[in-house]
């Protein structure tokens, strides 16, 4: 997993200050190769004069990847070098390049204004992309359209005046988790260049839209607990490498041979990593949710028995030892985060599944800056936020000049949407889902009926014949009577624990979205309209795992149930 560093910064760099900027820069990029030792530092950078170059270079001197983001064709943006020109080539064939599409009305080649608002698009697409902003800015406000000023208000407010943001997130009013900003201050080469008082060059700070403005060595906590969550994730795949490489099954295993879109590959390698992460995780918690209730109906076991019946050393030990059993296996879960893993990941191996099919089907438009992730656990805990980052990384090579192939329409529908009768696709799956939940449902619940009146049956057979009874049968019975309604409760807290009632309804629901969905597409060749029923299919789908996500969360694996 990569933490993508983005560089915003002045051109008109003072020449006495470069030496200083540097080592703040490399200082900066080697904390971060520091703190955050499984995830690839990669640098995004739009390679101008000046600030661009200088962390450019300072990267690869690390040997750390550069992504060169262009606002404009390489022919175009080459006019804005002049005597420079030469650097930019150099570093171009050092990095990976992305090429921003071009904006709709006058020719930036030859328009001032123009040109302005492709350099506004690039300030927002590296703001949109990175889970850090390098600034080397002299912090004051205002300024040019896609400069350093107007690029950091947009990343701390998502706001940018000048520029639209037609395609930006609706939920404007959620945590802005992708608001971190690195400041290092500098002065500009013209007249009235000194920093915004009282800011002095070579001062960096930690810059927030809710924070503000933090100097010292630690990122906000916030902020560093989104990075630690996706360094684990990159921890644990490595873990695994070799395994997960081997066995994990993409989307795209069984595509057409199509030309993929621009990062559809590298997203569906993304989505196999984490859906085998989530499998393996859920199989661990399920077990250890077994084991607990299985300890728990033990130890009344144990303890009817003593208590009633045979009171003797040996059982009290045992009941000892089956708690001592459950509580060591309760801790190794709770230490190695089972639960949590296996929702994250699964979290985001559904968020993926949708960006992927967004993809191929050419759901979000081309310029875009808004992909899945936007709309995705926005509402939720704030330690979420680095799922939304993974899938930014996962979008972030989508090639945004590349028109998208109607023929990947056709699949999508059927392999994504899908076919009720042939259990194909999210129709299928929800559709079977919500049958086999409900039918183990229903045979749970009578279990549990029948062993909560078969303890009163036998108690009220014990009231009525206990005169009549020898010691042995008496004893079956007292017994019967305390396990039969232990058997109904532990049933009742295993069906809670794991949300039966509540995900039969949301896979019957998502069930009816999806067929719904198929109708609306079947016979119904218009391609912009299979696209719109993709998009609110992929809306619905986002928004139902994150219920589902919260409602599980609330509901982990405890100690307290045994």
């Amino acid at each position: 997993m990569r933490l993508s560093v983005a560089v915003t910064g002045h051109r008109d760099l003072v020449a006495e200050e470069i030496p200083r900027l540097r080592e703040r820069v490399r200082g900066f990029l080697e904390l971060l190769i520091g703190e955050y030792p499984n995830l690839q530092i990669e640098v995004l950078s739009g390679l101008a004069e000046g600030a661009d170059q200088l962390v450019a270079e300072e990267a690869l001197a690390l040997s750390l990847p550069v992504t060169a983001v262009l606002p404009l064709a390489l022919d175009d943006y080459r006019r804005d070098f002049g005597d420079e020109g030469a650097a930019l080539e150099a570093l171009l064939s050092r990095c990976e390049v992305i090429t921003l599409p071009r904006l709709g009305g006058d020719d930036p080649s030859t328009d001032a204004e123009a040109r302005d608002r492709h350099y506004a698009q690039l300030g927002v697409f590296l703001s949109n992309h990175c889970q850090v902003l390098l600034a080397l800015w002299d912090g004051k406000p205002g300024g040019q359209l896609g400069g350093t000023a107007s690029v950091m208000e947009y990343h701390l407010t998502a706001v940018m005046p000048g520029f639209d943001l037609g395609d930006a997130s609706p939920n404007l009013l959620a945590n802005n988790e992708n608001d971190l900003a690195y400041h290092i201050v500098c002065s500009r080469n013209r007249p009235g260049g000194a920093p915004e008082p009282p800011l002095v060059p070579g001062e960096h700070y930690w810059v927030t839209g809710y924070f503000g403005r933090q100097s010292g060595r630690h990122m906000p906590f916030d902020y560093d607990l989104m990075l630690d969550r996706l360094g684990e994730f990159s921890r644990d795949l490595q873990r695994r490498q070799e395994t997960v490489e081997t066995t994990a099954r993409g989307l795209l295993d069984a595509a057409p041979d199509l030309p993929l879109p621009s990062g559809a590959r590298f997203a569906d390698r993304l989505y196999a990593m984490a859906d085998w992460m989530a499998v393996h995780y859920q199989r661990k918690f399920s077990r250890g949710l077994l084991l607990s209730y299985a300890l728990a109906v033990a130890m009344g076991v144990v303890f009817i028995i003593y208590s009633e019946f045979i009171e003797q050393w040996p059982l009290a030990v045992l009941f000892m030892g089956l708690f001592v059993v459950g509580f060591v296996f309760h801790a190794v879960g709770e230490r190695r985060e089972w639960h949590r893993k296996y929702l994250d990941y699964r979290a985001l191996a559904e968020g993926l599944r949708v960006q992927v099919y967004w993809n191929l089907a050419g759901v979000v438009k081309s310029r875009s800056a808004a992909f899945a992730y936007d709309n995705f656990l926005q509402k939720q805990d704030v330690d979420l936020a680095w799922i939304r980052h993974v899938m930014r990384s996962a979008s972030l090579r989508r090639d945004r000049n590349q028109a998208p192939d109607p023929r990947w329409v056709p699949w999508v529908i059927d392999q994504w949407v899908g076919d009720r009768d042939a259990g194909a696709g999210q129709l299928g799956d929800y559709a079977a889902k919500s049958r086999v939940r409900a039918a183990t449902y229903r045979r749970t619940e009578r279990f549990g009926q029948l062993a909560l009146w078969g303890g009163i049956a036998m108690a009220g057979f014990l009231a009525l014949f206990a005169t009549r009874l020898n010691d042995t049968q008496a004893v079956v019975l007292l017994i019967l009577m305390g396990i039969l309604p232990l058997l109904a409760g532990i049933r009742d807290a295993y069906s809670h624990k794991k949300a039966d009632k509540e995900l039969i309804k949301q896979y019957r629901f998502m069930a009816d979205i999806f067929g719904n969905a198929r109708r609306l597409l079947d016979g119904n060749p218009d391609i912009e309209l299979q696209r719109r029923v993709l998009k609110a299919v992929g809306d619905a789908a986002l928004e139902e795992h994150a219920e589902w996500l919260l409602m599980h969360r609330e509901r982990p694996l405890e100690h307290g149930g045994i």
